[in-house]
């Protein structure tokens, strides 16, 4: 093709020479638009080139600006810009013949890695096919080229309003507002109300199509099953496809479970998961063709139904196409498999876990065996692009002290290198501050991980506030990465705790199900445990302890506030639920109090349970200064709930201030609001703990 447009290639240079220590300044608040976020790469299928995103932050416009970047496998040379000078660049991905190809603004660009600087245009309107009700979906084509399938809406005939009279009409047309009759009405981040999902007029069935490439004529239906179709996918021979569905998505009262399945071309299906209890994810064929790779979780009716005290494990398991039981893969490994894959060979499964705070890659044989860990380290590993042939493999390199860096490594963990140098001028000139791990034991003798990132300058000789930062979820976990608002506050003068408490996940499933029944327990133990290691071992001036956090972080600080009330001078909770009996309904998922806290509120037992771990509960307790954070039209942890733990505090004369996000759901977004709230959290820790007056 010829070439439409001519790029300016620009090339970063790796091994920028340090700066001296001296001269390396504290982290600022303006460095946040400085710290660019580096992508996930794309292996090239031969292997030789790694494809990823460098995005830069942009304060004028509150949004972002992304380059696709190309770097050697072999780091022969330095990783270079190849997407054009100010153009917004995304989806890097590799077409067969091992072409580049990336999209800006909404327009498809393939180059030849060898030839970067010739770029050749392609329309990158995904193409559409067949006829009938609602939009066709993106088509994929069988691995002959002859056959494309998509999934298509099938949409019963529409039913007309009618009214009795035109001034019972008017009248309809003439209201403002919203009506629904339907269980799931909201959801964090989506439109209110949700579309009803048991209205077929309003949410169709879908079902699978296939036509003959080129011939939008033979347009042909296999599946009538009446469900939504996800994860389509072709066997090697191209006489079948695969498909996952959730066949009780209509039964509002139901959390819902997906099966998966195959239809053959004359469209015969089969369910391959008869086991009712499971629910089942990722599915894909190995690539002989014989079995099924997917993880399977043990659903949330199949919980409710057994009255469980503790969530399923997620394992992954291998099922025969031909019929016959799974094989489950992972039943002797204690954490949660993600990603999984077959390697092209099929001989292996890789998938990556998290164990404590790093994240790595492990395989294991679809035959059975155990599961072998391929990468190692103290450092947080994701993103993984492996070449077509499964032999080398490039992804991200994660530490609590640097931005991420891509790095590249044969399939089996050796000849590792670092392929990108993209933060080299940013990190000699700034003294990002380090972490330290600790281990350390909680009330009851449990091990518990946490990390403590070093205030800027740190002198043993001093005392330093702390602050207590506690993560979301609660099944989540601190991993190594960098976080911009732990350096921060680090850079200004504080040493900041991170507490995998009870509930994390990585530490086996034991450890994350402790605190069913009794959210804010023990986990709370875990953190008071990691607050007393640290005074212990680091020059803390007790005083001076601070908590914060986001979601079941606000929970968290909520709760610390209320049952450890003398060991906190100042208190940041963001999203912080209060009240479990109000919050059960009000939130988009009352699934969790269903199950962590044995029922709905009408339930005596459960309801017991919810008012001893509301934190509203004891609002007389508290003493800290708290400064309150929502979004304004949070679905998840409603602003009500920081409201009532407000006017709690206020009645009982506590310092207390509330800071409200306006458009922002649960994950309060964008440049300008990140760096406000910031701003704000540093200068109520300052007021409280360094007694700095508000500016």
């Amino acid at each position: 093709m010829k070439p439409i447009l001519r790029l300016a290639v620009l090339v970063v240079v790796g091994g920028i020479p340090a700066l001296a220590q001296s001269v390396r300044r504290p982290l600022a608040i303006e460095d946040y638009y400085r710290l660019k976020t580096i992508g996930a790469p794309e292996l090239s299928p031969d292997g030789r080139w790694a494809a990823f995103t460098v995005t830069t932050r942009v304060e004028e416009n509150n949004g972002a600006q992304s380059e696709v970047w190309l770097a050697p496998f072999d780091a022969s040379s330095a990783a270079r810009r190849v997407s054009a000078d100010g153009a917004s660049a995304t989806v890097p991905g590799w077409t067969a013949d091992g072409r580049l190809r990336f999209n800006v603004a909404g327009r498809g660009y393939v180059i030849d890695p060898a030839r970067p600087d010739r770029v050749d245009s392609t329309d990158a309107m995904a193409r559409r096919t067949g006829r009938g009700g609602g939009a066709p979906a993106v088509p994929v084509a069988s691995p002959d080229g002859k056959w494309l399938a998509s999934v298509r809406d099938t949409p019963p005939m529409v039913k007309k309003k009618t009214f009795a009279t035109d001034f019972e009409k008017r009248h309809d047309e003439r209201f403002k507002g919203v009506q629904f009759d339907w269980l799931e009405f909201h959801r964090d981040g989506a439109q209110f109300p949700l579309p009803n999902v048991t209205d077929p007029q309003v949410s169709p069935p879908q079902e699978l199509f296939v036509a003959a490439t080129g011939d939008d004529a033979s347009v042909r239906q296999l599946t009538h099953l009446a469900v939504r179709p996800v994860g389509m996918q072709w066997n090697r021979a191209g006489t079948e496809l695969l498909f996952s569905a959730d066949s009780t998505y209509r039964n509002e009262r139901l959390y819902g479970r997906t099966d998966i399945f195959t239809v053959t071309m004359d469209g015969k299906v089969k369910r391959l998961t008869p086991n009712n209890e499971y629910d089942y994810n990722g599915a894909r064929y190995s690539p002989d063709g014989r079995w099924i790779l997917a993880s399977r979780q043990l659903s949330t009716d199949a919980i409710l139904a057994k009255k469980l005290t503790h969530g399923g494990a997620v394992d992954l398991v291998v099922i025969p196409v031909e019929g016959g039981a799974e094989r489950v893969l992972t039943a002797e490994w204690d954490y949660i498999p993600a990603g999984a894959q077959w390697s092209a060979d099929g001989k292996f499964v890789y998938f990556t876990g998290g164990v404590g705070g790093t994240t790595h890659l492990f395989r294991v044989s679809p035959d059975g065996g155990p599961v072998r860990q391929v990468t190692t380290g103290q450092r947080r590993l994701g993103g993984f692009s492996f070449d077509s042939a499964f032999s080398h493999m490039a992804y991200s390199v994660a530490t609590f002290d640097a931005p991420s860096e891509l790095w590249a490594a044969n399939i089996d963990g050796t000849g590792e290198h670092q392929i990108t140098h993209v933060f080299d001028a940013f990190t000699s000139e700034i003294a990002l501050s380090p972490a330290e791990r600790l281990q350390f034991k909680s009330r009851d003798g449990t091990p518990i991980e946490g990390w403590v990132t070093l205030p800027a300058g740190y002198d043993a000789r001093k005392r330093y506030p702390l602050v207590v930062s506690n993560h979301g979820g609660p099944h989540s976990a601190i991993e190594y990465g960098l976080n911009f608002k732990n350096q921060y506050l680090a850079a200004n003068g504080y040493l900041v705790l991170e507490v995998n408490f009870r509930s994390s996940t990585n530490y086996g499933e034991q450890f994350l199900w402790a605190t069913w029944g009794a959210w804010g327990t023990k986990d709370g133990q875990d953190v008071m445990a990691g607050v007393d290691y640290v005074i212990a071992h680091y020059p803390v001036d007790k005083l001076k302890v601070a908590t914060i956090g986001h979601s079941y972080g606000g929970f968290m600080t909520n709760w610390l506030i209320t049952q450890y009330p003398t060991r906190f001078a100042a208190a940041i909770p963001g999203a912080g639920i209060v009240n479990w009996t109000s919050d059960y309904a009000n939130s988009d998922i009352p699934r969790t109090k269903e199950t962590e806290f044995l029922g709905a509120p009408w339930d005596p037992k459960a309801r017991e349970v919810m008012l001893k771990q509301s934190p509203l509960m004891y609002a007389n307790r508290v003493k800290a200064p708290t400064l309150f954070i929502n979004g304004e039209i949070d679905q998840r942890v409603p602003y009500s709930e920081a409201q009532q733990f407000y006017v709690a505090l206020k009645k009982n004369g506590v310092p207390t201030k509330m800071i409200q996000y306006a458009g922002m759901p649960h994950s309060i977004s964008g440049s300008w609001n990140i760096v406000h709230r910031m701003l704000n959290e540093r200068q109520w820790l300052d007021r409280w703990l360094k007694n700095s007056p508000l500016p």
